[in-house]
């Protein structure tokens, strides 16, 4: 087995179904608009010194700006003081992000869709009471613990409500890990669309695709008919824009659990995980399958895999995305003719390979490809690894389980012959 990494400190955050009361819910509208209302105030104020002096405005001077906001709008100091500084405390992050070139420009926050809230002291969690117990005018929440929480510190508890009408409460914890012994020394792994994931092992996984086939369904009705209620101030027209976002996020609800199963069993099987660095922003430029793309949650998947095998101690490893591992023979390593000049039919699924006289699945055959190359660029020391999300390195040039199981569906061999 490869050598396990060092215990090592990492951060957790372990989300939590929350259930306000009426006044809770109309102190918690008052906080997010509050905050909402401040950043984009902020935002503001430094873009203009920016523009001005060349310099904007850091998080002291931010700060120094609250008491006279306070005085000047008395609404503002109805949110708990230490959630509106946690706001100077983002944006100051935010541009520093920017400038060091890990993140886009930050926006203006909007009143719709999802908003959000952070308590970094003085929040006490009291699961053998079903409650979090807020400071302020907030109070004991009643909360559901699907999970035994961490034995260790938690630093912030950010609370957000969904475009569904839902709220979390997500608890960040400072945790150390303890490496897992692995049952494989490594894997390389091939994300595709006939089939999500497939393994150099053989295994084939999907995505739940009829249950999400009836949930886009039942979101198009729906779409439909708030399509028709034209009026936006009635409360019909509220009524069916909710029943859209319920219905959209219980489809992300159900590929996200998904991707969480499978990420996990992957991540904690495996002492070494082989994976492709995918420009999905890029692939989505193809109109003909940026829909079909979008769908899988590529990038999720993988980012899930990464921080995953990170907490079990073990490595996470992406190799170049331009290295052939669908032309390969994985025996040879030379090129199949079949697969050469840009041919790349999906209804071709097993090929014939004239130099070790084998027929390989192709989709097993990249994933292995991936895993030496992966093993080989490793050992010398090369990575060309890369985080993804909106906050990404700078460069030189939970919620309750679903019964739908992360099962592979085993293919066979790798070298498989019909």
């Amino acid at each position: 087995m490869y050598k396990h990494g060092k215990v090592d400190t990492m951060y957790r955050a372990v989300k939590v179904r929350i259930y306000p009361t009426d006044e809770q819910e109309s102190y918690l509208a008052q906080c997010f608009g509050n905050t909402r209302w401040l950043w984009n105030y902020m935002l503001n104020a430094t873009t203009t010194a920016y523009k001005e002096t060349g310099k904007g405005l850091s998080k002291v001077a931010m700060d120094k700006l609250l008491p006279g906001l306070k005085k000047e709008y008395e609404w503002l100091g109805l949110a708990y003081s230490q959630v509106l500084q946690r706001v100077t405390f983002n944006l100051s992050g935010a541009f520093v992000n920017f400038f060091e070139g890990r993140a886009k420009y930050p926006n203006f926050k909007s009143k719709h869709g999802k908003q959000s809230i952070q308590y970094p002291q003085n929040v006490k969690l009291m699961p053998q009471d079903s409650v979090i117990k807020f400071p302020g005018s907030l109070g004991l929440m009643k909360t559901v613990f699907h999970k035994e929480l961490p034995d260790a510190k938690f630093t912030t508890v950010t609370i957000s409500r969904k475009g569904d009408g839902r709220y979390y409460a997500s608890i960040l914890f400072n945790q150390e890990d303890t490496p897992i012994v692995a049952i494989r020394d490594a894997i390389g792994v091939d994300l595709g669309l006939k089939n999500f994931a497939i393994t150099s092992v053989g295994s084939k996984y999907d995505l739940p695709k009829k249950q999400l086939a009836l949930l886009e369904k039942n979101k198009k009705r729906k779409q439909r008919k708030l399509a028709k209620k034209t009026d936006k101030t009635s409360n019909k027209r509220r009524k069916a824009k909710r029943l859209v976002a319920r219905i959209s996020s219980k489809i992300a609800r159900v590929r996200e659990d998904f991707l969480h199963k499978l990420s996990r069993k992957i991540a904690y099987e495996n002492q070494v995980i082989c994976v492709e660095d995918l420009a999905v922003k890029n692939m989505v430029k193809n109109p003909n399958l940026a829909k079909a793309i979008s769908d899988q949650g590529w990038g999720m998947f993988l980012t899930m895999l990464k921080y995953k095998a990170e907490r079990f101690g073990h490595t996470y490893f992406e190799i170049g995305r331009f290295f052939p591992s669908s032309q390969l023979c994985s025996e040879t390593l030379l090129l199949i003719p079949m697969l050469q000049n840009g041919y790349d039919s999906l209804s071709v699924r097993f090929v014939d390979c004239p130099h070790c006289q084998k027929q390989h699945d192709r989709d097993i055959n990249a994933a292995i490809n991936i895993r030496n190359e992966g093993l080989r660029l490793w050992a010398l020391g090369t990575s060309a690894s890369a985080l993804g999300g909106d906050v990404r390195p700078k460069s030189s040039g939970r919620k309750k389980s679903m019964k739908t199981e992360a099962i592979p569906h085993e293919l066979g061999s790798p070298h498989h012959t019909r």
